[in-house]
């Protein structure tokens, strides 16, 4: 942690997150353990995670540690992880959606075509709006300065209940997924 304050030229990180469970319950715990001792020595403001399933979440639990500020999970209408958003609600875990635009792969999708067509909005706008109506923190990515706009632009309309009960129908559970997921992992 030093190495990367030094390299970074910052006294500390408002949030550091361990980004895949893979690694095993003891690395995954000692891990989670070095983070909150630099966190009470001011070097990091909160500790998150990432890709962790309920086993992971109940395995810090489990351990005595307290829960992560943060989840950040694949996250959209196709791959809802239901289970995973119940637990990190439950538990006040701050649910954080990564692939929320599907990299475009559903925007011919008819529902979400149609929503967009309704509200005057992008496909991604929809998207937004879904993760931000659910309480997510949905982390779009775009390199393309009129899209980031656009995607910054989702307060003017708002998802009706009709309209988000249509996108939720489209969950796929994990099959909907279209990254690296590893939240079932050991």
């Amino acid at each position: 942690m030093d190495e990367s304050l030094a390299k970074f030229g910052f006294d500390y990180v408002d949030l550091f997150l361990i980004h895949d469970p893979l690694s095993g319950p003891k690395k995954r715990l000692e891990t989670y353990q070095a983070l909150l001792e630099c966190r009470d020595k001011g070097k990091i403001k909160s500790v998150g995670v990432s890709n962790f399933g309920v086993k992971h979440l109940e395995q810090l639990r489990e351990a005595g540690f307290e829960t992560p500020a943060i989840n950040q999970i694949e996250l959209h209408p196709w791959c809802q992880q239901k289970d995973i958003v119940a637990y990190c609600k439950e538990h006040g875990i701050v649910v954080q959606a990564y692939c929320p635009l599907v990299r475009g792969a559903k925007w011919e999708d008819p529902v979400l075509k149609g929503l967009s067509e309704k509200h005057s909005t992008s496909p991604a706008q929809v998207l937004i709006r879904w993760s931000l109506q659910k309480g997510y923190v949905p982390l779009p990515k775009s390199t393309r300065e009129e899209r980031i706009a656009l995607n910054a632009d989702v307060f003017g309309f708002e998802l009706s209940a009709q309209d988000m009960a249509s996108l939720d129908a489209l969950d796929q559970g994990s099959k909907g997924a279209i990254s690296w997921n590893p939240v079932n992992a050991d």
